[in-house]
């Protein structure tokens, strides 16, 4: 496997773990030290060998029984090569992860969706604020701990549609006509 002997080779103390696929040849997973995830996404796009040139996905994952609870994976695709390859970094919940949006500005989205969601940090992030969820939203629905019924973000709409439907719809339909009148009419011929 050329990716991880040059990995290895470039990066000694930054390789923690490696797995090696079974069944699936497309699965290889390198556990990456979290303070080198940029100098290793950047030398794994910018080598000629590698050419890791377009990041998929990039997610966040709670783990509340390990001491390194939050987990960021990078799903990598070396056009070049028709390569895959998963990297992932561990963190403390106190901890940021560096940004590696200047090596892909793929991830700047991803970034935010992770930290919407899971309440991953990233350090140097351009723009980090919630992507999904309104601003003023409490906690990330996707930690273990998040309560599965939520904590009463928008029941009560949910409650009023439910109750009455009928009046629910009407009200949708008395929304849907006012913003209609409010639309300013177009001169003929534009």
């Amino acid at each position: 496997m050329p990716v991880v002997r040059r990995l290895r080779q470039s990066f000694p103390e930054a390789v923690r773990e490696v797995t090696v696929p079974g069944k699936i040849p497309d699965e290889l997973t390198v556990l990456i030290s979290a303070e080198k995830i940029v100098e290793v996404c950047r030398f794994l796009k910018e080598d000629p060998e590698l050419s890791f040139d377009y990041l998929a996905d990039l997610t966040g994952v709670h783990y509340p029984d390990r001491e390194e609870c939050l987990e960021v994976v990078y799903h990598l695709y070396s056009m070049k090569r028709r390569e895959r390859l998963r990297l992932k970094v561990r963190v403390r919940e106190e901890e940021a992860v560096e940004s590696v949006s200047s090596v892909w500005r793929t991830a700047n989205w991803h970034e935010r969706e992770a930290y919407d969601l899971v309440g991953v940090r990233f350090r140097n992030h351009p723009d980090l604020r919630r992507i999904l969820l309104p601003e003023e939203w409490e906690g990330h629905p996707l930690r273990k701990e998040y309560p599965v019924e939520g904590k009463g973000e928008g029941l009560r709409y949910v409650a009023h549609v439910l109750r009455d439907p009928e009046r629910a719809f009407r009200e949708f339909e008395e929304h849907q006509a006012s913003k209609k009148s409010q639309e300013v009419p177009q001169e003929e011929g534009e």
